[in-house]
């Protein structure tokens, strides 16, 4: 298997001029451990790029570093051409890039209306007196950002609780919920950790349609963390895999499944593919 070189950090890159973004090389530690080891991968124009392994092996702290909550040591992170590394996480978000969590980050005593509000922040452009007076700019800017968020909201299927605090809603809503306020915010790269973590059937079934949505109806480039191996195997265009913070292999679903390397690293020898049966 042949490891990206600097003259060619993604050669599994047929036109970079599609790119939303490109990460190249990058490397994090902390204090002494190696938690992303070389990584190099591209996320094109409207492609769903899933990234998995085993726990510890680096996922997590990928997404920190496109978000801007870690800086790496080495490498490099270019969103729209432009280099991110050392922007601050709202500047970055500012840029176009959202994200949702595993672990639900919503105001639970809030309405979901009143969430999804929450992520248009970056379109608000009038101060607070103007708020309070809730006249001219203030007015006309609400009022349109209310109305991308009743988009949302039909989008969505949330019109049944819309005006329902969050904290009394299924956890599958409120997963729903939080995907809403990311896409209120119009990014350019959505990035999802474990989508439907905790979910059952039906409520996985339900995100998967959405995400599928998001790609199609909407022409959003997101890159997806996640355990559900159906889930990725189903939904994305290309994976990649790592372990102990390495990428081992870069593919789309049918290539990843079948590379001994991947079936070693995530599944152990007795597996033949990945989702497979012993």
């Amino acid at each position: 298997m042949s490891l990206p070189g600097p003259g060619n950090p993604d050669p599994g890159n047929p036109d970079p001029g599609n790119n939303v973004l490109e990460v190249e090389d990058v490397t994090l530690a902390f204090d002494g451990v190696t938690a992303v080891d070389g990584v190099s991968f591209h996320v094109a124009a409207g492609e769903l790029f899933a990234i998995i392994g085993p726990n510890g092996a680096g996922k997590t702290s990928i997404f920190n570093v496109l978000s801007g909550v870690y800086r790496p040591q080495s490498g490099s992170v270019r969103f729209l051409g432009q280099d991110v590394l050392g922007k601050r996480p709202h500047k970055i978000a500012a840029m176009g890039v959202a994200r949702t969590f595993q672990n639900i980050e919503l105001f639970a005593h809030l309405t979901v209306v009143e969430n999804l509000m929450l992520g248009r922040h970056n379109h608000m452009r009038y101060g607070a007196l103007a708020a309070f007076a809730w006249v001219g700019r203030a007015r006309r800017e609400e009022l349109a950002n209310r109305a991308a968020v009743e988009e949302v909201v039909d989008f969505l299927e949330l019109e049944q609780w819309r005006r329902l605090p969050v904290g009394l809603l299924p956890y599958g809503v409120q997963k729903r919920v939080e995907l809403g306020r990311a896409l209120a915010m119009e990014p350019k790269v959505l990035l999802l950790d474990e989508p439907v973590a905790g979910m059952n059937v039906e409520e996985t079934e339900d995100m998967a349609r959405f995400v599928l949505d998001v790609r199609d109806e909407l022409g959003i480039a997101m890159v997806m963390v996640e355990h559900d191996m159906g889930l990725v195997m189903d939904l994305a265009d290309r994976v990649m895999v790592l372990d102990f913070g390495k990428p081992i292999r870069t593919g789309t679903p049918a290539e990843v499944q079948q590379d001994p390397d991947v079936v070693r690293a995530y599944l152990g020898e007795q597996h033949q593919t990945v989702g497979g049966s012993a």
